[in-house]
């Protein structure tokens, strides 16, 4: 794996952002947008899967990194299960539902991957270079 010096260059981020662009066209398109309870929570889990990958690179050290992860698959986790409750309510069609769903797995799959690389990694982050 090459250097990686900003978590804009995390294929993980890059998804995440990709999933916030998906779940705000939910909002605008769909009756999603008019359940403020459920679109307020589903703006803060989303952006808390983009926002903990960055703060967790940022802060230069592999074992902190791997708890905001840990923050961001789960809140990966927690989208998907409002995704649910979405559709069962009939805010979003099925089709929606699938894509954005596995969308959601396919990310948790991807930051449960790099967790597994860094715990493995010799190098333990940039502020533990002497």
């Amino acid at each position: 794996m090459g250097t990686i010096k900003r978590f804009e260059d995390l294929e993980i981020w890059q998804l995440a952002r990709l999933i916030c662009i998906d779940i705000e066209q939910l909002f605008l398109n769909t009756d999603l947008g008019k359940n403020y309870s459920l679109r307020n929570q589903m703006e803060r889990s989303s952006g808390s899967i983009m926002d903990n990958i960055a703060e967790g690179f940022d802060r230069d050290g592999n074992r902190e990194f791997i708890v905001f992860l840990s923050y961001s698959k789960g809140s990966a986790g927690e989208l998907k299960s409002q995704l649910y409750r979405s559709s069962d309510k009939a805010l979003i069609s099925k089709n929606q539902f699938d894509e954005c769903s596995s969308k959601c797995q396919e990310l948790q799959n991807k930051i449960g991957g790099f967790m597994n690389y860094l715990k493995n990694s010799e190098f333990k982050g940039s502020k533990f270079k002497r």
